[in-house]
């Protein structure tokens, strides 16, 4: 059904069918159970503890598709193991001028620059103070304002962090996003370092203590991900999300007209898969497994799901994958990694989890 509406969808431009959706999604909230039948598929393979929670699988949705919290009990019914709200900055701000999001569709890839645009913490806050009887693992995903300057950047995240914790199951600090200029720079070990020590402390004054995850950009060297992972063991970081967007370019089937007509942003989908799938494996052996991963980035199928548990990755997000594959993906991915996970003798996914090669 959905490849039958998309080509009408993408003659719309991107952020307008985002809006659309999502004010759909609002409104048809207080209707979820009818699609949780629709787009039911659990299976005790999928379930898995990770962050000492249960996930009754492990596909989640990547922050934003619901950036303020305004439809996630809907999301949820889709058949996700988690959703991840945001990001979420500490004071409302509107992101960078429109057009801000473009897809390529020979690449099926999207690129945006969105910037942030928040309603803020303190709305988000209400939002989810109305899901009742919540069911699903949810994550928050905290950025800074524009206007904040890096070396107050510690300020934005500890009163986002403070102010929205404890609504969460598990707290995303994001630093990766190639929108918010300088946002990137504080992914070097010292300002990193310095906002994981203030937020662990904060964490640890929480009447419960919640998982704090790093976001990663796929742009980073292998000695910036060395740096990240001695950040990762020595503040204690419950588990990394690898990865954000890209700004590079290369490879892409786009008319290089077309990309320059487009301009900056971070670029997600297919082109990025590859590059996902080496930092998560880089980052997995660096840590010697003792850390979980998340991987999200160019997530299409059950196998490119399996690829990445493969590589390292415990949990994996899809955003891209829905824009091309419709809402049925979450139902096939899960279902196809049942049938892969039987096919290579596991008995579910921790089994597979860092398993390049298949048992014998």
């Amino acid at each position: 059904m959905y490849k039958l509406i998309r080509p009408i969808l993408f003659q719309i431009p991107a952020e307008t069918v985002y809006g659309a959706v999502a004010k759909t999604c609002q409104a048809i909230t207080p209707f979820s159970g009818i699609f949780e039948k629709l787009f039911a598929f659990e299976h005790p393979m999928l379930e898995t503890e990770v962050f000492g929670m249960k996930f009754k699988n492990p596909v989640g949705l990547a922050p934003g598709y619901d950036k303020f919290g305004a439809f996630t009990k809907f999301l949820s019914a889709l058949g996700f193991g988690f959703i991840e709200v945001g990001s979420i900055t500490p004071l409302p701000q509107p992101g960078n001028p429109k057009p801000r999001m473009f897809r390529l569709t020979s690449d099926e890839a999207l690129v945006n620059r969105m910037g942030f645009n928040s309603i803020g913490m303190h709305r988000v806050a209400e939002n989810l103070k109305k899901i009742s009887e919540r069911n699903f693992i949810l994550g928050v995903n905290l950025g800074k304002n524009k206007a904040t300057s890096n070396e107050h950047a510690l300020q934005d995240y500890l009163a986002a962090f403070n102010y929205l914790a404890p609504l969460a199951d598990y707290v995303v600090v994001n630093v990766s996003s190639p929108n918010t200029p300088g946002l990137r720079q504080l992914q070097n070990k010292a300002p990193l370092l310095e906002i994981f020590k203030a937020l662990q402390q904060a964490n640890q004054k929480l009447s419960i203590r919640k998982p704090l995850l790093l976001k990663v950009a796929p742009d980073l060297s292998n000695g910036q991900l060395d740096d990240i992972a001695a950040i990762v063991l020595e503040t204690k970081i419950d588990g990394i999300i690898a990865n954000n967007t890209t700004v590079s370019r290369d490879g892409l089937k786009t008319s290089p007209e077309e990309i320059r007509r487009i301009g900056e942003g971070g670029l997600s989908g297919r082109p990025i898969a590859k590059r996902t799938t080496e930092v998560i494996s880089y980052l997995y052996q660096r840590l010697q497994g003792r850390t979980p991963i998340i991987g999200a980035g160019g997530i299409f199928s059950a196998e490119d799901a399996y690829e990445k548990i493969k590589a390292g990755a415990s949990l994996v997000q899809v955003y891209t994958g829905i824009v091309y594959e419709g809402p049925g993906l979450i139902k096939k991915i899960k279902q196809g990694l049942v049938e892969l996970l039987k096919r290579d003798g596991f008995k579910n996914i921790a089994e597979a989890v860092g398993k390049s090669k298949t048992p014998t």
